[in-house]
């Protein structure tokens, strides 16, 4: 009754809830933190300070990768440890924050969000290795489209939730909430995790520590290099899937530039997510049904459409911008509403990609290295985001917006090269775990 891991539908619901724990952190300090950080009266110097320490555990929590695989408890599970650990230790320091003044004590402050960050990205690689070896192929579409939707849900909460009661709770009493909110989520959820049998299959390599680290190593190579459509997984994770411009700093460029004011810009923001995360939903579902192949093609096309659409709107348009931001002319009704548009019409294109493409990596992944492989396919697509946003800021800035959102369609399409000799590796590999999949009770 309480294994949330023995059918498909509570799968589902334990990674969507697991989701929401891992958004509500991450919005609760990016979000609600950094505003009331700001009315305290602390420095636009310090509150960077803050943020970088805030993000700075997701950029290197591919480190914590081969910890979670090789290190974990026959008794509390192999997964479930860690996720329940790392909750815990989010849970104290938010404990932890309440007696400080961010004011005064910005540095100490900032520290405790770093710890609590640390906790909350070593969270996130377990319950993506958890994920990759307990979800059924033909659910994880669907599952990572509910995951993505739950983070979303999560950050909300967390964020804009919190923010809205910030004025009449306090940030003590704000703490409070979220560490009472993540308390609940690991009662109720976590503690019921059961990790599967299969899942700890190599626990008797841990008798000879040498060895067990060198057929990790061996089997970490493998898992990237050790045919031709692993190398093609990790090309494909190194190029961006599809078009990237509408959803970086160039359409936040634009909005101020095409004279939208806060207003219109949160408007937009908030059209702009929820259209995101529909498209997480049902990007999911249909990459389930569909194949993941086939439908990332068709996503990856739904991204460069809109892109195209207005790349080619503003070729055509009289409306003039430089590089460095200074309007030439006016901008028409008719620009600003291709704008909005394309934003919104491009972010449920996204959406509909994120679910599809985590699943597709999740079909790649060696279950015995499964918080390395996937930590190391997200490390290198936020790589893919960076480089994406560097290039296209300084195109935008020698030869306009127009230019490079058609440089950006073009980028975006080399990724389609790569998914059939994905799709290949993913069909061998669903024939070999066909194979020697164990018997499970049935979902209802």
């Amino acid at each position: 009754m309480f294994d949330l891991l023995s059918t498909r539908r509570k799968r589902l619901a334990l990674f969507f809830l697991l989701y929401v724990t891992g958004g509500i952190p991450l919005g609760f300090t990016s979000v609600a933190l950094a505003a009331q950080l700001r009315r305290a009266g602390v420095g636009p110097a310090a509150i960077g300070a803050f943020v970088a320490a805030m993000y700075l555990p997701w950029s290197w929590k591919w480190v914590m990768g081969p910890v979670v695989d090789m290190v974990w408890s026959q008794r509390l599970g192999r997964r479930r440890a860690w996720i329940v650990g790392a909750q815990i230790m989010m849970a104290i320091t938010l404990l932890a924050m309440i007696p400080l003044d961010p004011s005064s004590q910005i540095r100490a402050f900032t520290v405790i969000v770093l710890m609590h960050n640390t906790f909350a990205a070593l969270q996130d690689v377990a319950i993506d290795a958890l994920a990759c070896t307990t979800l059924q192929p033909e659910e994880r579409g669907t599952a990572n489209g509910l995951m993505f939707a739950g983070s979303y849900i999560g950050s909300g909460i967390g964020g804009a939730g919190v923010l809205l009661l910030l004025d009449r709770i306090g940030l003590p009493f704000a703490c409070l909430l979220v560490f009472g909110l993540i308390t609940i989520l690991i009662l109720f959820v976590s503690i019921h995790i059961q990790d599967r049998p299969e899942a700890a299959a190599f626990h008797g390599s841990a008798a000879n520590v040498s060895a067990a680290v060198r057929r990790y190593a061996m089997d970490t190579a493998e898992a990237f290099f050790g045919s031709v459509g692993q190398l093609f997984g990790v090309l494909f994770a190194l190029l961006p899937t599809g078009a990237y411009a509408m959803g970086l700093a160039i359409q936040t460029n634009l909005a101020v530039e095409l004279g939208l004011d806060d207003t219109r810009i949160g408007l937009l923001s908030v059209a702009s997510t929820i259209m995101a995360a529909s498209g997480c939903v049902l990007g999911g579902k249909l990459s389930d049904t569909l194949g993941r192949v086939r439908f990332i093609t068709i996503s990856v096309f739904l991204t460069i459409l809109p892109t195209l659409a207005f790349a080619i709107q503003l070729s055509k348009s009289a409306w003039l911008v430089s590089g460095s931001g200074e309007i030439l002319s006016p901008a028409p009704h008719e620009i600003i509403t291709g704008f909005w548009l394309a934003c919104t019409c491009y972010n449920f294109a996204q959406g509909l990609i994120q679910g599809s493409r985590t699943a597709m990596f999740m079909d790649l992944v060696n279950p015995t290295v499964a918080a390395t492989q996937f930590t190391a396919y997200m490390a290198m697509m936020n790589l893919a985001i960076a480089l994406s946003a560097w290039w296209q800021g300084i195109v935008a800035e020698s030869h306009g917006y127009s230019t490079v959102l058609f440089l950006d369609c073009a980028v975006g399409g080399i990724c389609l090269v790569t998914l059939p000799f994905l799709g290949a590796a993913i069909a061998s590999r669903k024939n070999v775990q066909i194979l020697l999949r164990p018997v499970v009770p049935s979902s209802r």
